[in-house]
């Protein structure tokens, strides 16, 4: 017998002699390699404040924290009217931008970066087109509006900001930031702060544009199309960038507070793994809500920036902080409400994933924007051409309006009148 047959016998025989002994369990308590948390919907009230009329809406969420509490809306919502703002979405461009309101006029961009006025009644006042000289009007997508001091603030992927005179729509002065802004601009006093998709905070004088200081934020070679704009109030300024981090800094100067880095995904997803901050930091009190775009949800103390709770949800907007629940859509179509003192699952509420009839290929992915709390009720806007209002202490859906179109931003509040973008680049109206 040779030594390689000896060795392939004893080898054999080991293998039978193996498959003779009992398994060995090992001891300790046994997880999935994909874990699931099952959470049994819960009923609670939330302690909403009295519904205020409010005139204004001139940033995203509101204001410039991001956080405007409790609007006064109608119980039953009827179209006003429709106007048209613009391009719609295409294939090469998107509307990313929700609308603006002061004054009784509302402030939109289009598809192509066209800027619209319209007045409470649907009519068209100006429009200007911001699109590059040097680029095509399709070279790029993306951006925000702000409104204040009777300047209309809008930054474009073409990597500018613009300063308009709100009444004329006249272009007072243009920034350049060197790389596409995607996101809106934060306005307070005679500053406006902004977040250009190279990691870069910018402060810039509201009378010029010119630059007060800027600071340089952590690089990412991988984000998605869209951003978080800065939140101010106060004596803190808080600027979400691509990579996941997040600063906080005096506004005035610049001069650095607290920075953090909010990182986690959602098991099972390939895209979470981009850290992005996708939801705009909001800030309640005395703390910041801030959600990436890959599977985690904040909440901070304002002050050094400590971590009081995570929550395993990402959120593509800005949450909405009120009484003792924060309320958010997250990264996999669902509206979920948060418990605000802990940041447990209190109920989630399953949205629309894709249109029915394209179970296979899926290609008709429906986007949600908001939520929004006006009238004792959460708002909803979807690409599937509807909106959706849901009960906010137990997360029934309450009732629908019909949106032609569907949805390319979040709903607004103003006046008591609600307002949307749709994707056909049309305003809509609802009182």
């Amino acid at each position: 017998m040779t030594a390689r047959t000896l060795i392939g016998a004893m080898l054999a025989l080991g293998l039978l002699a193996a498959c003779g002994e009992e398994d060995i369990i090992l001891p300790g308590e046994r997880f999935d390699v994909r874990p699931t948390a099952v959470v049994a919907n819960q009923a609670l009230p939330v302690g909403l404040p009295q519904a205020r009329v409010n005139a204004a809406w001139t940033h995203r969420n509101g204001g410039p924290g991001h956080q405007i509490t409790h609007p006064a809306l109608a119980a039953t919502l009827v179209p006003a009217f429709v106007a048209e703002i613009g391009e719609g979405d295409s294939r090469r461009a998107r509307i990313t931008s929700e609308p603006v309101v002061e004054d009784g006029v509302i402030y939109t961009v289009d598809a192509r970066a066209t800027v619209a006025a319209t007045d409470t009644n649907g009519q068209r006042l100006w429009s200007r087109s911001l699109a590059s000289t040097r680029d095509g009007a399709g070279d790029a997508s993306g951006g925000g509006v702000s409104v204040g001091g009777g300047q209309v603030y809008v930054t474009t992927g073409f990597g500018e900001i613009t300063a308009l005179d709100a009444t004329t729509g006249q272009v007072r002065w243009v920034q350049d930031l060197d790389a596409p802004v995607t996101a809106g601009p934060t306005l307070r006093g005679d500053l406006v702060y902004v977040v250009s998709r190279d990691s870069t905070a910018w402060a810039l004088q509201t009378s010029n544009g010119r630059i007060s200081w800027q600071r340089s934020g952590t690089p990412s070679e991988a984000n998605f199309g869209g951003g978080a704009a800065p939140a101010v109030l106060g004596e803190h300024a808080i600027f979400p960038f691509p990579s996941g981090e997040v600063a906080a800094t005096f506004p005035r100067g610049g001069l650095p507070r607290w920075s953090t880095v909010i990182s986690g995904d959602r098991l099972g997803r390939a895209a979470s793994l981009i850290n992005d901050i996708a939801g705009d930091p909001v800030i309640a009190g005395d703390r910041v809500y801030i959600s990436n775009f890959g599977g985690r949800t904040v909440a901070l103390d304002l002050d050094d920036g400590g971590r009081i709770w995570t929550a395993a949800e990402g959120a593509i907007g800005p949450v909405w902080p009120v009484g003792n629940a924060v309320f958010l859509i997250n990264d996999i179509n669902e509206l979920v409400r948060l418990d605000a003192g802990s940041g447990a699952s209190v109920w989630r509420i399953a949205l629309p994933k894709f249109d029915e009839g394209d179970t296979v290929r899926q290609r008709s992915i429906f986007a949600h924007y908001g939520p929004v709390l006006a009238g004792g009720r959460l708002i909803v806007s979807s690409s599937d051409g509807l909106i959706r209002q849901f009960d906010p202490a137990s997360g029934a859906q309450l009732d629908t309006l019909e949106l032609p179109g569907g949805a390319a931003s979040a709903p607004v509040v103003a006046g008591e009148t609600l307002y949307v973008v749709s994707k056909t680049g049309q305003l809509h109206a609802f009182r």
